[in-house]
């Protein structure tokens, strides 16, 4: 008689539980920035334009790790939301910059404290050192892995 295949658990696998944590911790943002009119791919654009003042979108996809028709997009979007504006050089329509607008520069530290609070309340019963090992763990992952892109979904 041939011997039994062991079929290893589904709660015994890393991925499970990063994914089972993640959903729950990503939900919980989402709602947050959402009931201030953004998603969580616009939060991660303005906090990335507050950081360069103004920048062009052909960088911030590249800072971003998205494609510049996605950052087209969000930047459209945006605009239509009156959080950033464009300018452009000259007659040449392909060379913008995109700034925020003073309604986005006053977004941005309040969806910022959104992020902290919910870092904290997923993970504010950690101590310093288990949350600082969480936050190691996974960088090695992420640098192992080589991977760019921003999570912005």
């Amino acid at each position: 008689m041939a011997a039994k295949k062991s079929t290893s658990n589904l709660h015994d696998h890393a991925g499970y539980w990063l994914r089972y944590v993640s959903n729950h911790v990503s939900h919980a943002f989402a709602q947050k920035v959402e009931a201030q009119g953004v998603t969580v791919a616009e939060w991660v654009l303005l906090r990335q334009i507050f950081e360069a003042v103004a920048a062009n979108p052909s960088q911030l996809a590249v800072s971003l790790g998205m494609t510049r028709g996605a950052i087209s997009k969000l930047i459209e979007r945006l605009c239509r939301k009156h959080l950033v504006s464009r300018s452009y050089s000259g007659d040449d329509r392909r060379f913008q910059s995109v700034e925020l607008t003073p309604a986005g520069k006053r977004l941005v530290p309040v969806l910022a404290r959104l992020a902290d609070e919910n870092d904290h309340e997923f993970f504010g019963h950690l101590n310093a050192e288990e949350r600082m090992s969480l936050i190691d763990i996974l960088q090695n992952i992420v640098r192992q892995h080589a991977w760019k892109d921003l999570p912005v979904e």
